[in-house]
């Protein structure tokens, strides 16, 4: 009889050998050019180029007159908020914007363009990640509604209805919730929880 359970045990401890072990959450790294998984977190050379751009931002904005109608990015702007599949849609729309703010004041100062080179390239790879895995993607889908929709048309018109120094203080001052959380939550797929702790307002 004891001999019967020591086949039965090896049998069953080879069968999970073979089958591997199960995986606990969706990849990030899914179709052709996609690995916005390495995000999870930049290295320390590139968070100290990020600071010292961030600075150098900060002092600019010292010398300048600017104000807001409204905030550019809502209040309760947190990814966690939004169902996994639309988390990359938000941070493509914030990539674009702080690129475009971005490029804009390296192109009107000369001190600025050389500080923000390399976060600049270091920005634009990411987002060249990202949206290889968007459009490695289904493309059927819920149109985007609710909060995420407010989000994008936010970030959309912003352009139109702000001043370049508002519009550049708004990236500056986002900039390490940028690199920080929603990148690295958009980098752990399903590990980063879904959260309902923040209130519905804008």
């Amino acid at each position: 009889m004891a001999a019967a359970w020591i086949v039965v045990l090896v049998t069953l401890v080879l069968g999970l050998a073979v089958a591997g072990p199960v995986p606990t959450s969706k990849p990030t790294t899914t179709g052709k050019g996609c690995d916005i998984g390495r995000f999870k977190s930049l290295s320390p050379q590139e968070l100290a180029s990020f600071k010292k751009a961030r600075d150098a931002l900060e002092e600019s904005l010292k010398l300048k007159n600017w104000s807001c109608s409204s905030p550019v990015f809502p209040g309760n702007w947190d990814l966690r908020l939004l169902q996994v599949r639309e988390r990359p849609g938000a941070l493509e729309a914030e990539l674009t914007l702080t690129l475009k703010v971005l490029e804009a004041a390296a192109d009107t100062d000369s001190a600025l363009e050389v500080v923000l080179d390399q976060p600049l390239h270091t920005l634009q790879h990411i987002l060249s990640q990202l949206q290889a895995c968007i459009q490695a993607q289904p493309t059927a889908g819920p149109r985007t509604r609710g909060r995420l929709h407010h989000w994008l048309h936010r970030l959309q018109e912003a352009p139109e209805k702000e001043s370049p120094g508002c519009l550049e203080a708004s990236v500056t001052f986002n900039l390490f919730r940028l690199l920080i959380r929603d990148l690295t939550c958009v980098a752990n797929g399903d590990l980063c929880l879904r959260t309902s702790t923040h209130p519905e307002s804008t």
